[in-house]
């Protein structure tokens, strides 16, 4: 149904919904106190340590971490998207969910919407595809391909394996009657158009078809391997309304159903490897679609998984690659995340590997051998700057300084720069701030590559001039963007933090506040945070807890807002202190408002003579008083 849930009706289902009723259908609660405990559905146990909370409607696991609500419970529990979530609590309440319709022009108009008829009509390319490998007369020779590789029926049926048969519009003939069919089918990337003569063909023939598929388990484009000796050897569909392949990994879906709690995942190269793997009992690969790993697909990981480990081919294409990932991988390595980097031997990838030495000894080797992160980079970097003589200490800090400086975990940051001190000697400390350098190809950094020069796996598509962009240049320290997550590097939370999470678990103390739009110019985040409580609050004051983490749920803040909810769990501060605080935090934000607006105000004058209405207003900030919460 087209639309946007609205945020009132989401609120009031929140209201109404136990979460003790939502998760008591899925799990075996036993009451401890004044909660309820049960065995984690998230990580494997042998004695509970998940929690549910009947007054905070709050659920909190003390041995993994997962915690939030009923609507995240079921997305998680049922490996559902948000709007799927809410539908599902709809149905379980007995009410419909009602759909707002988007302004025309508006941010979230000009988002596909979520019942994109493409979705529809890329379906039904899969379900042609699947017939086609059970019934077409030439079907032999892709089941044949498919045995050969030692694939079974289930596993064709896991990862909706298909066939597209020769000939060029077999497709088209199928699912087309008219013209404006045909141009739905090129916008899904199904069908190709020849800008000279207008003829139009089936863009996947005579070729084994793997589905792409999306969180939801949609299909959102093909990939395929030739069974003839057509080139390329694979082809994936072009980027679409439904489908980038920049963020995308195939196999995703199909390991998330696999696992029901993923401890890490494997990025292998290929389709094959992927579904390989998975005929031999490791689930828990996926791949990246002809193109490098990007910082959106590790981003996506991460949200599933703390490890990551890249699996490659030994050769020198394979080293290139692992240089590419690992150069994804250091702006979104926060502490606590880890990845490794394992090199197979000459002539083998994971599909031939895994046949070979079987399930056991391939994961065994995946612990023995994968490299950490750390190794790697410091590895990878003397190859070019031996730190066996002067320079080559001088080079090889020169080199490492600037990556280090991308990782935003400050405890991995600093380990990275003790090992560097180690390596070369030198004291970081002291040495003076330069300019980023240029890192080209032969010191292994190959972002500035074209991407159809990243080795064999080109999916055969054209590459538009924009693929090719120069590296970013690297900030330093000072210029970094303020850290996204919720404490001080030292540990310890902050007085803005400690106010939002004191509000968040105490609404009401939201109407004792004098208005949020006096705090409009702060510009730290935190600030931001609490502010953006105080007035969701003041405008609903009859906001819960509960229903302020859906109003944010998956965004940045809802994130922060979820690691105060879980931290609140695990504290015992009496309430009267924290209202305190969250008093005093209030008090110092408009203190430090009004000194900046008094200075703002006597620098002006320094420049030219004040109206009346400024001087009016300087004579009330300096004789205002710091309290500013109301006696109600």
């Amino acid at each position: 149904m087209a639309g946007l849930i609205p945020q009132g009706f989401i609120d009031d289902l929140l209201g109404r919904t136990d979460i003790l009723e939502v998760v008591g259908s899925r799990l075996k609660l036993k009451k401890t106190g004044k909660n309820f405990s049960a065995l984690c559905p998230f990580h494997n146990e042998k004695s509970p340590s998940f929690s549910v909370s009947p007054d905070k409607q709050f659920y909190y696991c003390f041995g993994c971490g997962a915690g939030g609500n009923a609507l995240s419970f079921v997305m998680d529990f049922e490996r559902l998207d948000f709007p799927q979530a809410v539908e599902e609590l709809a149905r379980q309440a007995g009410v419909d969910v009602p759909r707002e319709e988007t302004r025309p022009g508006s941010r979230e108009s000009r988002k596909p919407r979520q019942d994109n008829p493409l979705y529809a009509l890329l379906e039904q390319a899969a379900a042609f595809y699947r017939q086609q490998l059970r019934h077409h007369p030439k079907k032999e020779r892709a089941v044949s391909y498919l045995k050969q590789r030692g694939l079974t029926g289930q596993i064709a049926k896991r990862y909706d394996i298909g066939f597209a048969p020769p000939g060029w519009d077999n497709l088209m003939g199928h699912l087309t009657t008219d013209s404006t069919e045909v141009k739905a089918l090129i916008e899904a990337g199904l069908v190709v158009e020849n800008p000279d003569s207008g003829k139009r063909y089936d863009r996947f023939r005579d070729r084994i078809i793997f589905p792409i598929r999306d969180s939801r388990g949609r299909t959102l484009g093909f990939g395929g391997r030739v069974l003839g000796d057509d080139k390329p050897k694979y082809l994936n569909s072009p980027e679409t309304p439904v489908y980038h392949k920049g963020q995308e990994l195939y196999g995703l879906y199909e390991a998330r159903q696999a696992n029901r709690q993923l401890d890490d995942v494997l990025v292998v190269e290929g389709y094959m490897d992927v579904i390989a793997l998975a005929q031999h009992g490791v689930t828990n690969a996926v791949a990246t679609l002809g193109t490098a790993t990007s910082e959106e697909h590790l981003k996506r990981l991460f949200r599933i998984v703390n490890a990551v480990v890249f699996c490659f081919d030994g050769d020198r294409a394979g080293v290139q690659a692992a240089w590419r990932a690992l150069n994804a991988c250091l702006p979104v390595m926060e502490d606590g995340r880890h990845v490794r980097f394992l090199f197979l031997p000459d002539g083998q990838d994971p599909d031939s590997l895994i046949r070979s030495e079987g399930q056991d000894a391939f994961r065994a080797r995946m612990v023995q051998q994968a490299q950490p992160l750390t190794d790697y980079l410091f590895r990878h970097l003397a190859e070019e700057a031996n730190p066996d003589s002067l320079e080559g200490k001088a080079h090889l800090a020169t080199l490492a300084l600037p990556l280090i400086e991308q990782v935003p975990g400050s405890m991995l940051r600093r380990l990275l720069r003790q090992q560097l001190e180690k390596l070369t000697g030198m004291d970081l400390d002291t040495v003076p701030r330069q300019p980023t350098p240029t890192v080209g190809y032969e010191t292994g950094n190959y972002d500035n590559m074209p991407d159809a020069m990243m080795g064999e796996h080109d999916d055969g598509d054209y590459y538009s001039p924009q693929a090719w962009q120069p590296a970013p240049r690297q900030r330093s320290p000072e210029t970094r963007p303020p850290r996204k997550r919720g404490t001080e590097r030292s540990g310890v939370e902050s007085p803005l933090l400690t106010a939002a999470r004191t509000l968040l678990h105490h609404p009401q103390l939201a109407g004792l506040v004098e208005g949020a739009s006096q705090f409009a110019n702060e510009e730290s985040e935190q600030a931001q945070l609490l502010v953006a409580l105080i007035d969701a609050l003041q405008k609903t004051p009859t906001l819960s807890t509960v229903q302020l983490l859906a109003r944010w749920h998956g965004t940045e803040m809802g994130e922060q807002l979820g690691q105060l909810a879980e931290k609140e769990w695990l504290l015992n501060i009496p309430s009267a202190n924290l209202e305190q605080q969250f008093f005093d935090t209030i008090n110092n934000l408009v203190s430090q408002q009004t000194d900046r607006r008094i200075q703002k105000l006597l620098d002006q004058s320094a420049q030219m003579p004040l109206t009346t209405e400024e001087k009016q207003e300087l004579r009330e900030l300096l004789t205002r008083g710091s309290t500013h919460i109301t006696d109600k």
